[in-house]
Formats: C-alpha cells, sequence, structure tokens
C-alpha cells in the first residue's frame, strides 16, 4: 500500500531474519491514522524515494537508509558474483546449501554484513525499531532502544577441582535479568541486545561473542588441566580490556605515573658518499633507532597502538604452584599521549613509537634537545652495538671567531664534546674528509652533528692551516662569507670599521674625481666610482657588472685616472673584443686625455714587455692575449681589466689558460652578463679577480655549481650568492636610468605556408624517430649533436625552407609578415633593427630590401667596417633598416636610432636576445623602443619559447641561474620539441 506523504507519516526500522544472511534491517515509511496510531499502510523507503518523505526525515535517517540499501542482500552479494548469469537469490542459495557451500566466501559475506549492522546500531538511539512480523507487518512488535550504556562484570571462581566463569550485566543500577529470556544479538562488534523489547549497548564495547555463550548458560566451567593456558591467555586478555571479579586467585590493580625513556640503538645501512662525493663515512645511510617505553613500577611498555589504547591498560601474569596472581597495571593514556606530542613536536615522527634518524641527526637532536629531556625527566638509554661501541651523547658545542688582521682573518675556535675539548685542526680535517665518528679518550665514540657538515663545510674549505691545531687563517677576501656566517649566529666577526662599510655599498665614502678626469659622472657612476676606489684601497678584485649602457667604460676611466695621479709610472692593461678597441681608445681620449695610451694590437706590434712602461695603459684584445701571453706576461700591471669578461667564462679555454698568467697588483672585470649559460661562467670570472674566493674548480663544482644547477638548492644559490656579493656591482637601467623608456615586447606569430609545412613534418619526422629511438638505446647524452642539428634544421625550415633546401621554390609564412612589416615600419619613418642568427636569414630579407630598392645597413662577422656601418644607420635619414647577425651585434654597438627591434628566431638563451635589444634601448634613447619576435606557430620555435621561459629565464640576481638550454632538456623536452 503506497504512504501518503502530504497526510501525518512515520520513518520506521523493521528486524528480519533473512535465510542465509541472518538478521537484516529495512527501513520503512508508515501512515499514521486519525488516532495517531500506525496503520497498516506501510512501504519501504530507499535513496531512491526518500526525498519525497524529506519532511519526516533528518541527517541520521538519510546515513541510515543509505547503509540499508547496501545492505540489501542483491547489493552485498553482487561483488561476489564472478559470473554474469547467475541471479544473486541463486547465487546465495548455492553458497549456504549445505550441499554446495562455500565457507570462504561465507565468511566473507557476513565479514561485510557484520560491519554494516555496526554502522547501523548507534545511528537507531531516537529512532523507532520493530521486529517484522511472519507476514512482513514491519511494526509487528516494538524494540525500545536504550540510550544508556549497560555495564558487565566477569566472575571468575577458582576452586580446587576447576574454575567458573560466567557474567553479570547491569542497566541503571540494577542487576539484568537476561539469561533464559530469548534474548539475541542483532551486532557482535560491539555487541547489541535485544531482551524483552529492549535493546542494550555496553560500557567499552565489549564483543557480543563474550556474552552470547551465556543466554542459554549460568556459567562454563574451565577444567583445571587447561587452566594454565586459559589464564595466560584468555583470562588476562579479559582482566586487561574489562572489568573482572576474582574468587581463589588475586587481581592487583597499579595505577601511577609513567617513567619515560627512550632506547637507543644501532640500525646500519649501506654505503655513502662524503661531502665532496667520495667514498667515507654512511652519513645518509647509517641511522640510528629510537623507540619510546613507559615504565610503570617495574613494568615497561611499548607506545600503544590503537587496539590497545581502547582499554588502556596492561596485564602480567605470576604463577605459583597452582597459583596465579594478575598484575593489572592501568595506563595513562592521556599522559603518555602527551610525552607522545612533546616528542613529535621536538620533530620526532614516533609511528608506533618508532623512529630512525641518521646518525649525524641523532645525535644533534639528543645534543640539542638536552635541557627539554632533562627538563621532562625523559632519559636516553643506549644499548651497545655487538662490537661494544657506545657514543657519547652529551652536548656538541662549536664556538667560532673570526678577527681581522693585516693581510688575512685569524679564526679561532673552540670545539666540545660532552666534557672533552677537541683540537680545531682535528676536527676540521674530519669534516672535509666526510667522517662523521671519531674516539673520545674516554672511550665514547663522538658523532659530529649534521649541521656542522652544513654550516661550516665553506669556511672550512677556505681557510689555511698555520701550524696552530685550534687557528686557522682565512683570506680578506672571504669577508662575505664570515659576515653571512655571522648573520647566521655560527661565527663572532670583528672587523674595522672602515672594513665593515663593504657590507653595505651605501656606507662607502665619497671619493673626489680625479683632476685628470675631464667629464661628469651621474650620481650612480659616481657611486661605482667609490666602489671601485674602496676596492683598491683593500686590494680586492672586482667586477663591474652594471647593465648594457650604463657607463661602465666612464667609471672605469675614472678609476685609471686616478691610478696615473696616485701611482704615477704605473701601467695598466685593458683586455677587450677586437671590435671595442677603437671606441676604448676613443673615450680614453675624450675623458682622460692625460693618459699615455698605446694600442696593442696589429701585425706591426712592437713585442717588447719593457715598452709598456712608458704608457699608463695598454690596450689589447683577447685574441692578442693568447697569442702574446709570453710576452705580456713578461710585465707587472698595475691593474688588470677585462672588458666583455664572459670571454673567459670557459675556465678550461685558451684565453682563459692566457689571462691567469697575467701578472697584476689588482684586477677589474666589466660584463653586462657575469654568467651566461652556466653558474661556472661565474667561478672564472671570480676566480680572475680575487683566485681562491670560490675554492678550487672541483670544490667548486661540487658545493655549488651541482647543487644549484642540478638539485635547485636555494640555501647553497644564497651562500653563493653572499659571497660574491662584496666584490660584483650591479645596478639595472631599471634602478638608475630613469630617463630610459620602457621596453615595449610583442610576439607575432606566423603560419607557415603550405609547402614549407610540409617540409617542416618531413625533416621532424625523421629527426623525432632518430633521437627518440636512440635515446632509448643509448642514452640522451650520446645524441647531444643529432638532436641540435635537427633542431637547427627546424628552426631554419620554419624561418625560410631555402636555409635547408637551395632548390625550394615556394613561399615562407614568416617572411611574407616580417616583409609586410618591414614595409609598414619605413613608411611610418620609423627606424629598425632585424637580427637574425642565421646570416642565410639575413641574406634572405636582403635580397627582398634590394628587389624593393630599400637601403639599409648590414653587419655579420664577416664584415669589415662596422663602425662605418653604425654610422651609415645612426647618421642617414634615409637607412631605416639595419641587419645584423645575433653573434656579430653582441658587443660594441650603440644604436639609439632604432625604434623597433625585430627578432627573426628565438636563440637557445634569451640572455643573448637581451642584449640584441639592448643594442636600441640605451640612455639617450628618447622614444619608446618596440619589440617583436618574430615565431612561427606550431613550430620548434613555439615550443623553445615555453622552455626559455620555465628552463633559462634569468631571474633578476646574479647568480640565480640554470644551465645551458641544451644540458637542461630531458626526454620528455624534446619529445615535446619534436612532437
Amino acid at each position: 500500500m503506497i504512504v501518503d506523504s502530504d497526510k501525518p507519516f512515520q520513518i520506521v526500522y523493521s528486524i528480519y531474519s533473512h535465510e542465509s544472511l541472518g538478521l537484516l534491517i529495512e527501513s520503512f515509511v508508515v501512515q499514521i491514522d486519525p488516532q495517531g496510531r500506525l496503520s497498516l499502510a506501510y512501504q519501504n523507503i530507499s535513496s531512491a524515494n526518500a526525498s519525497e518523505f524529506d519532511a519526516g526525515l533528518n541527517k541520521a535517517d538519510y546515513d541510515l537508509i543509505k547503509i540499508m540499501d547496501s545492505m540489501s542482500p542483491e547489493v552485498v552479494v553482487k561483488p561476489f558474483i564472478k559470473r554474469g548469469n547467475i541471479r544473486p537469490k541463486q547465487y546465495l542459495e548455492k553458497i549456504f546449501d549445505p550441499k554446495t557451500e562455500d565457507k570462504k566466501t561465507q565468511d566473507a559475506i557476513e565479514e561485510v554484513i557484520e560491519k554494516k549492522r555496526s554502522k547501523i546500531m548507534p545511528l537507531l538511539i531516537g529512532k523507532r525499531l520493530f521486529e517484522m512480523g511472519s507476514d512482513g507487518n514491519p511494526v509487528w512488535k516494538e524494540i525500545t532502544v536504550n540510550a544508556e550504556r549497560a555495564s558487565v562484570l566477569f566472575h571468575f571462581h577458582k576452586n580446587e577441582e576447576n574454575t567458573h566463569y560466567w557474567p553479570t550485566i547491569k542497566f541503571k543500577g540494577e542487576k539484568l535479568d537476561w539469561q533464559y529470556k530469548n534474548g539475541y544479538f542483532i551486532s557482535n562488534e560491539p555487541g547489541w541486545l535485544v531482551v524483552e523489547g529492549q535493546l542494550f549497548h555496553f560500557e567499552k564495547g565489549i564483543d557480543g561473542k563474550k556474552l552470547k555463550a551465556f543466554l542459554n548458560k549460568k556459567f562454563i566451567v574451565i577444567d583445571k588441566r587447561i587452566e594454565p593456558n586459559y589464564y595466560r591467555g584468555f583470562m588476562a586478555n579479559l582482566i586487561s580490556q574489562f572489568d573482572v571479579e576474582s574468587v581463589g586467585f588475586d587481581i592487583n590493580i597499579e595505577r601511577g605515573t609513567p617513567e619515560v625513556f627512550i632506547n637507543i640503538s644501532d640500525l646500519p645501512g649501506g654505503s655513502g658518499k662524503n661531502l665532496f662525493g667520495e667514498d667515507g663515512e654512511k652519513l645518509e645511510e647509517d641511522k640510528i633507532a629510537f623507540e619510546l617505553r613507559f615504565k610503570y613500577g617495574n613494568i615497561d611498555f611499548p607506545v600503544q597502538t590503537p587496539s590497545s589504547e581502547k582499554h588502556g591498560a596492561s596485564v602480567r601474569l605470576e604463577e605459583g604452584n597452582d597459583s596465579y596472581t594478575f598484575y593489572k597495571t592501568i595506563r595513562s593514556t592521556q599522559k603518555e599521549k602527551a610525552y607522545l606530542k612533546l616528542l613529535r613536536d621536538k620533530g620526532l615522527e614516533f609511528k608506533i613509537g618508532k623512529d630512525a634518524l641518521p646518525k649525524t641527526e641523532a645525535f644533534e637532536w639528543i645534543g640539542e634537545n638536552e635541557e627539554f629531556l632533562e627538563t621532562e625527566k625523559i632519559k636516553i638509554v643506549q644499548k651497545p652495538n655487538a662490537k661494544g661501541k657506545v657514543y657519547n651523547i652529551g652536548k656538541a658545542q662549536i664556538s667560532i671567531e673570526v678577527n681581522e688582521n693585516i693581510d688575512w682573518f685569524d679564526v679561532k675556535a673552540l670545539i666540545k664534546f660532552g666534557i672533552y675539548l677537541v683540537p680545531f685542526a682535528k676536527l676540521r680535517k674530519l669534516l672535509l674528509q666526510g667522517k662523521a665518528e671519531f674516539e673520545l679518550p674516554n672511550g665514547e665514540i663522538a658523532v659530529i652533528p649534521a649541521s656542522w657538515f652544513v654550516n661550516y663545510s665553506e669556511l672550512f674549505n677556505f681557510m689555511e692551516d698555520r701550524g696552530d691545531e685550534n687557528s686557522m687563517v682565512l683570506r680578506k677576501h672571504h669577508l662575505a662569507l664570515a659576515r653571512e656566517m655571522e648573520i647566521g649566529n655560527l661565527v663572532q666577526v670583528t672587523l674595522s670599521r672602515k672594513l665593515e662599510r663593504l657590507r653595505d655599498f651605501e656606507s662607502i665614502e665619497e671619493y673626489t674625481l680625479p683632476t685628470g678626469f675631464e667629464g661628469t659622472l651621474r650620481p650612480y657612476q659616481h657611486a661605482g666610482y667609490n666602489w671601485l676606489r674602496f676596492l683598491n684601497e683593500f686590494k680586492f678584485g672586482g667586477c663591474l657588472a652594471d647593465d648594457m649602457g650604463l657607463g661602465k667604460t666612464v667609471q672605469t676611466l675614472a678609476l685609471l685616472a686616478h691610478e696615473m695621479e696616485e701611482n704615477p709610472g704605473l701601467t695598466s692593461l685593458l683586455v677587450m673584443p677586437t671590435s671595442l678597441i677603437y671606441n676604448w681608445e676613443l673615450e680614453a681620449r675624450k675623458f682622460t686625455p692625460e693618459l699615455k695610451i698605446l694600442v696593442y694590437s696589429g701585425t706591426q706590434r712592437i713585442k717588447d714587455p719593457w715598452r709598456f712602461g712608458e704608457y699608463d695603459l695598454v690596450l689589447t684584445s683577447y685574441g692578442i692575449t693568447r697569442l702574446d701571453v709570453e710576452v705580456l706576461k713578461g710585465f707587472y700591471f698595475n691593474y688588470i681589466i677585462l672588458d666583455e669578461s664572459q670571454a673567459i667564462k670557459n675556465p678550461g679555454s685558451n684565453i682563459a689558460a692566457a689571462v691567469n698568467q697575467l701578472k697584476s697588483k689588482q684586477k677589474l672585470i666589466l660584463t653586462g652578463t657575469p654568467v651566461e649559460n652556466s653558474t661556472m661562467d661565474l667561478w672564472s670570472q671570480m676566480n680572475f679577480i680575487n683566485p681562491g674566493l670560490l675554492g678550487n674548480q672541483n670544490s667548486f663544482k661540487k658545493q655549488f655549481l651541482l647543487p644549484i644547477e642540478k638539485q635547485g638548492d636555494a640555501n647553497k644559490s644564497a651562500k653563493l650568492h653572499a659571497m660574491i656579493k662584496p666584490f660584483i656591482l650591479r645596478r639595472l637601467k631599471s634602478q638608475v636610468a630613469t630617463d630610459l623608456p620602457e621596453k615595449i615586447t610583442n610576439v607575432k606569430y606566423s603560419d607557415m605556408t603550405v609547402e614549407q609545412e610540409e617540409v617542416y613534418e618531413e625533416v621532424k619526422n625523421y629527426y623525432r624517430e632518430k633521437i627518440i629511438s636512440d635515446i632509448q638505446s643509448t642514452g640522451r647524452n650520446n645524441q647531444q649533436f643529432t638532436l641540435l642539428r635537427g633542431l637547427t634544421q627546424l628552426r631554419q625550415i620554419a624561418n625560410h625552407p631555402k636555409l635547408v633546401r637551395d632548390d625550394y621554390e615556394g613561399e615562407s609564412g614568416k617572411l611574407e609578415d616580417v616583409t609586410y612589416m618591414l614595409q609598414s615600419t619605413i613608411s611610418e619613418g620609423h627606424k629598425v633593427l632585424v637580427f637574425s642568427q642565421f646570416v642565410r636569414h639575413l641574406g634572405i630579407v636582403k635580397e627582398y630590401l634590394e628587389k624593393e630598392g630599400i637601403p639599409y645597413a648590414y653587419l655579420d662577422g664577416s664584415t669589415k667596417d662596422r663602425q662605418a656601418q653604425v654610422e651609415k644607420f645612426q647618421e642617414n635619414e634615409d637607412i631605416k633598416v639595419f641587419l645584423i647577425s645575433l653573434k656579430a651585434g653582441g658587443v660594441g654597438l650603440n644604436l639609439t636610432k632604432a625604434e623597433y627591434v625585430f627578432l627573426l628566431d628565438p636563440w637557445w638563451n634569451p640572455a643573448v636576445e637581451a642584449q640584441a635589444i639592448d643594442r636600441a634601448h640605451r640612455i639617450g634613447q628618447e622614444n619608446k623602443v618596440i619589440i617583436y619576435k618574430f615565431i612561427t606557430r606550431g613550430s620548434v620555435e613555439e615550443k623553445i619559447m615555453a622552455l626559455q621561459d620555465r628552463k633559462l629565464a634569468l631571474a633578476g640576481e646574479l647568480i640565480n641561474t640554470e644551465e645551458s638550454f641544451m644540458k637542461s632538456l630531458g626526454q620528455d623536452d624534446i619529445a615535446a620539441l619534436l612532437d
């Protein structure tokens, strides 16, 4: 009969017995008659129709209905049916039929049903529950659901012959008469008992199986022969969980506050590497195991598990001659949890009461928390290992002082392990060897804390031994390292007031410009001159790394003018790319006309080092330096200055080797891009100006380059930045050149022509199949040349297929866009720089300009009259276009007349693109500089743009760089580029 939801109704729950699955519960909605009684009009309610009766349901009802839906025999059985041609009812009959039964499946199904019963029962409190009649009437007999829990007391009475065992139940303070009353359990875990129309549940979540045996039995007799095993097992477990009354043996209850201790022991591991990647102590693998224990009286216990925590007690049995005494320890679960939380807050995880830390971290943790452990009365107990090794668990302490001397820093240290002093030299040697352990005078083993390897490795590596086991020396140019460690409270540094100023560029004093300098410095340029003078005073090398166009040349000339006046008769050497010699000569004669200058270049140069002494300044090129290194190293210069010093970024190059053989009193480098591809670029240049500042090449690679570039270690990057910061001055245009207009960058996407795309796909498919296949078989490193060749050809085709196929007769989508925009730009009277890294691509554009009769300037690596081409573009208003190859336009150009920059193809390294843009974007520029990057859609160019953003975007800070684009490509990147 259908229930009308617009009339009064009641939600009820009805228990019935299923022939196979036992007791199940269903939900019903029953109509209420005019007298307020439950009528015979009822229907099942499920999740499908529950919303119709929403007015009479609450959250618990919805939860119950959902569980009961999943409890229907059809739903329960469905996951067990392996074949699709048998119905649930037939399957149940087969599984539970004594002739064909499957006991394993029966147990699995019953387990599912029991779990659902356990979820349902607590939700029935406050609901109307009935037993279903044999005719299916869901409200045949009502059962009162008691919200209050009943308590159970188990009784064990031992006599000379056996032991009697039975439970009694109390409800609301009265003993419950529940045996021989046709009672039954709806659920066992925990138990829910129905007796005479009432539903009971129990304190401590007693399992119904422990009571079920007594529904129709007064007690159980335990035979004397099995008493020992029964007492040790079942009875001990029952006493630990529940209340027990005993006769014939004792149960002693113990309560109290636990003693807390941590057992530590060796947990050996495999071989490892020391700080510098060499075989050494197994720092990362060998661990110390921590186990938290709680002791009550003479018994200690491990940390409680969720199951043991339910009863919060532990039981110990003492047996005598036919006598048994139980000791039940009521553990303070609350206090144990509090201790566990305290220790977890201190960094120990203690999963199930156990944890393990690398050995160097373990003893550091103990030492750092010595006061905490003492305050909380937590004892550390160690067990000697198989070799009898005992560790020193006293606190490890280190105190380092750095004091300024005339030419170096004195470094003194006080090192203690517990009560023992350890010589500084010994500890330094162990740490640099990566050895974590050493023996103390009392035979205990001291373990060097892990943080000391992290915090002091650089300092110890750069120090020099002078024979005193408790004192070392540090070169003055490592000032920044000492200062950084002082900020971290790792050392105490004492400096002279003047040297303190190097910490803060702004506090360096103002120096008067030399009288021989004929020019005016902008405020930031004068500040740069002050910095150069300060470095000069302390004999430090420096790197002036201002943005292109900010006047590195004029600041350097001011310094050289001072040197001529302060130290007359001394000669300085300035090395640069050949293309810059003429510019330097012109600028020097303009701003420092009193300087006697020798241009040491050309085939007619006189290779006599004694001639250098006749001049204040010698100008030469990197190429001549490499060729004439034997001549140049025969003279001791005042200053050696390298312009565009990235030329020596590769420490293994011939030019780097040549300049490092030259001798001088001081050194200075000038560059707008001190780091182009790798952090190693930085090492080579910094090692030139301040030898040893960053250690030797191998040490730098292991301590900084690999952690920064391979692992993205921000701490190492910050530490490196701090070490070089005093010796690098870098100002950005945005910081100092307020009259420089903003750059506006646009990306112009071009579509390939049909013929162009056919060529592109053909070449792409060839290289993709070859490279991916070869990578999988021989590895990525073996494919660098093939990969570069393939990507280069694809980039050329994206520009114009003629770059790789002379017989190509089709068009290029990019060329069409470039020529159209050139025409628009020229027609509006603007000047434009056109850059490409491919000379042949410039040649195609040049052919177009000549065909159209458009005049232009042109510059690539083979151009002889560079300056003439620059002047032609700068001074001739009819010349609107300047075609420049990226490499030829990298240095020595000043093209402020241009208002537009066209980058015809993206380069691997965005820094190179930035240099090209800066050709037009210099101080003195009055117009906005608008940049167009031409990208062929769907080509490798578009993917290079995305990878540039992710891999090679250079951050504002000097040393936050990544490896070169090619070295950074993973297999997925290669697959994406060739997709």
